[in-house]
């Protein structure tokens, strides 16, 4: 199932080597600098200036999300900048449209964005930060493309459309940061919903979910159809895998956290 479900987008063979973001250590909206002249002692100044608005520029995006260490949300950025929403959805539409063809690309997953390296940079950043590729095992890669079109989905949902036990599968994908913890549904005994990533975008070239290849009818009914059952498992009272709309979500704004729930091992193959 897994070659019908992601077939055209052959970067799921998990064969793009990860690529490691530049870190920037110091505060956003208060940086110390030595002690002048009109500094009380041994007490850092601050540099003063007010907050860019509404007259934001695409370039001062550009470099907040270059030394932010994790994906930011709009609201957070609205708040870091004073921007009111709007310019942020504007100047992160502008930046998307002008790193289209360059080095680095825009990410957007939901509500949060990062940069990252381009896909087909993948190889030579492999070969500088010395990683081997890593492929995923044919069970993971398969739960993984069921998370990733059927999200927010709990590990039951996964479980009723491939038949067997998912545990370890879905354990392996927190381990990568490939999938995270949405948040939990409102069913009996609160499952975990999960998701994908931004490091699921990065590590298969996508720039949003938007991008996902069109699945077979076939394929389609069997994977989104929301009575899909393929074996037994815990199951809401309608029958149905609950949606976005009926689960309380607690959106993961960190992959940090995600790698809490994956101390399992890794099951990279070389197949």
């Amino acid at each position: 199932m897994t070659e019908e479900v992601l077939g055209s987008a052959g970067a799921l063979d998990a064969e793009v080597a990860d690529a490691e973001a530049f870190d920037a250590d110091g505060a956003v909206d208060e940086v110390e600098i030595a002690d002048g002249p009109d500094s009380g002692a041994g007490e850092p100044s601050v540099i003063s200036g007010s907050l860019p608005g509404d007259d934001l520029t695409e370039a001062q995006l550009e470099a907040l999300l270059f030394v932010a260490e994790r994906p930011l949300g709009r609201r957070e950025l609205a708040t870091i900048t004073g921007a009111s929403s709007e310019t942020v959805d504007a100047r992160l539409g502008d930046l998307e449209v002008t790193l289209v063809d360059r080095g680095i690309r825009l990410l957007v997953d939901g509500d949060r964005v990062a940069l990252a390296t381009a896909p087909d940079a993948g190889l030579l950043i492999g070969r500088y930060v010395g990683r081997e590729p890593t492929r995923l095992s044919p069970a993971t890669l398969e739960t993984l493309a069921i998370v990733a079109y059927r999200q927010p989905v709990t590990k039951a949902g996964v479980e009723r459309i491939r038949g067997v036990d998912a545990e370890y599968a879905i354990r392996s994908l927190l381990h990568r940061r490939l999938v995270v913890e949405l948040g939990r549904a409102d069913a009996p005994g609160r499952p975990i919903l999960y998701g994908t990533s931004v490091d699921f975008l990065e590590r298969f070239g996508l720039v949003s979910l938007d991008e996902l290849p069109v699945l077979d009818a076939a394929v389609a009914e069997l994977v989104l159809a929301p009575g899909a059952a393929a074996g037994g498992g815990e199951q809401a009272a309608g029958g149905a895998e609950p949606s976005a709309e009926t689960s309380s979500v607690s959106t993961v704004s960190s992959p940090e956290r995600a790698a809490a729930g994956g101390a399992g091992r890794d099951d990279a193959g070389t197949a």
